[in-house]
């Protein structure tokens, strides 16, 4: 099974407080890297989260976060936590010390401080608890979407390797005809020159036109390639490493193949080769 990089989850669920809401965004990414936004009542769950993303996921750049909606009547108190508010005046007060005509720290910006004010109903075990079995459901569903996409990433590209392989069939099928019109080509140039040449030479200059024009090695090397791109793309485990150093080398090939070619047609599927092989590269980039 082929997973993409990109994918979108949403899960929400009622709790006695208020609404929970996770949403999760993933996008294609080197490695994994991981921003979780928490409101003020879940910071603990940061490290659980994130270990959890570690498990389940490999590569990707992912978004997660939890939206934490109150329900009314579960606003109605509010808790001053004490002990927090007194450190607050106290590192104010030490730091005044060492500066000259210091701004004095107002009630707003004790009360904008993170954890200053509490909700004395929620119960944070609970509450943490609930946001973690809602973020393994996310996180699931994430998934469920990551291979959704990479079943599509995988029809596109079998479309193309299917493209490919028909343009590599037809180069062949062409070149003992390509390479036949070249020499007769130059043998009828150099009888329109009416000049006395060396048998030799003139055979020479055949040979050395053939190789040019041959290309049967870097029609197999083709070849080859797309069929280990057929063979990662059915494996199991991560893959898009893997795929995009194959496009490296079928793009390289492809460029050979260009710089030899001798005739209009066989430049023209040159360049649709390179044409398709960047479509896969693109769509590889989005593959784990």
């Amino acid at each position: 099974m082929t997973n993409s990089m990109t994918a979108f989850s949403r899960q929400q669920a009622d709790s006695r407080w208020g609404t929970l809401t996770w949403e999760i965004r993933s996008v294609n990414h080197r490695y994994l890297e991981a921003s979780v936004r928490l409101p003020e009542n879940f910071r603990g769950l940061e490290n659980l989260i994130r270990e959890k993303l570690r498990q389940k996921l490999k590569r990707g750049k992912v978004d997660c976060q939890l939206h934490f909606k109150k329900f009314e009547d579960s606003s109605s108190d509010i808790h001053i936590d004490k002990e927090l508010v007194k450190n607050l005046v106290d590192a104010s007060s030490e730091i005044h010390t060492f500066m000259e005509n210091p701004s004095q720290l107002s009630t707003i910006d004790i009360l904008r401080w993170p954890g200053v004010i509490t909700d004395q109903k929620i119960d944070t075990s609970v509450f943490e608890e609930q946001a973690g079995r809602l973020f393994d459901q996310a996180i699931d569903g994430l998934i469920s979407a990551r291979k959704r996409e990479g079943g599509a990433l995988e029809l596109q590209l079998s479309n193309r390797i299917g493209s490919i392989k028909k343009i590599v069939s037809s180069i062949k099928s062409k070149m003992p005809e390509i390479i036949f019109n070249q020499r007769q080509a130059l043998l009828n140039r150099l009888t329109e020159l009416r000049a006395e040449l060396d048998p030799m030479r003139i055979e020479q200059e055949i040979v050395l036109l053939a190789q040019k024009a041959d290309v049967d090695e870097e029609l197999d090397r083709l070849d080859s390639h797309l069929h280990e791109v057929e063979r990662v793309i059915v494996s199991n485990g991560q893959k898009g490493r893997r795929l995009d150093f194959l496009m490296q080398e079928l793009n390289r090939e492809a460029n050979t193949l260009s710089s030899k070619a001798v005739v209009a047609d066989t430049t023209l599927d040159a360049v649709e080769l390179k044409v398709l092989i960047e479509q896969m590269r693109e769509q590889i980039q989005n593959i784990e």
